[in-house]
């Protein structure tokens, strides 16, 4: 328990409704996991870089699913989000996924010209590869670490000549 009365949370919010839209909007709110990408320091190597961005948004995307299970599993489903309109959320959600591929770009860029193809096309496999990880049963990409992960976004899935299995 948090602590706080019944009483303290309804004079803040009208309604159970309005505190689980509330809860909601926290969960998909990205400030927090855009301001950890826009914190990754450019200076350190690419592997590294890319290491914290993969937990940052891990973390992100298992906030979202914690909250919206959770309310799932209760019965209360999606909460609605009074005032907005279908077009509008979607509009919202748009501008954050803009926002989250331009800080991956970001931190892709110092090294625009060793890469093989376009910054901006290797920010969408990069953000595939961390965002589709659970989307699979029996294992396999939910297995591997963030620095595995990585490790295979930048190298590949072949071995080099000589490596040890």
């Amino acid at each position: 328990m948090a602590g706080i009365g019944e009483a303290t949370i309804f004079r803040v919010f009208a309604d159970k409704e309005e505190l689980l839209d509330a809860v909601v909007a926290a969960a998909l709110d990205p400030a927090t996991v855009l301001g950890e990408l826009r914190s990754i320091p450019l200076d350190q190597p690419l592997a590294d870089r890319l290491v914290e961005a993969a937990d940052a948004l891990e973390a992100h995307l298992g906030r979202m699913g914690t909250v919206l299970g959770a309310l799932h599993a209760s019965g209360h489903g999606r909460s609605r989000r009074r005032g907005e309109a279908p077009r509008e959320r979607s509009a919202g959600r748009d501008a954050s996924q803009a926002e989250t591929r331009d800080a991956v770009a970001a931190l892709l860029e110092p090294e625009r010209e060793a890469l093989r193809l376009p910054v901006e096309q290797l920010t969408e496999v990069f953000l595939a590869l961390v965002g589709g990880r659970g989307r699979f049963p029996g294992g396999g990409a939910q297995e591997l670490s963030n620095r595995e992960l990585v490790e295979l976004f930048l190298h590949g899935a072949l071995r080099a000549a000589g490596d040890a299995k």
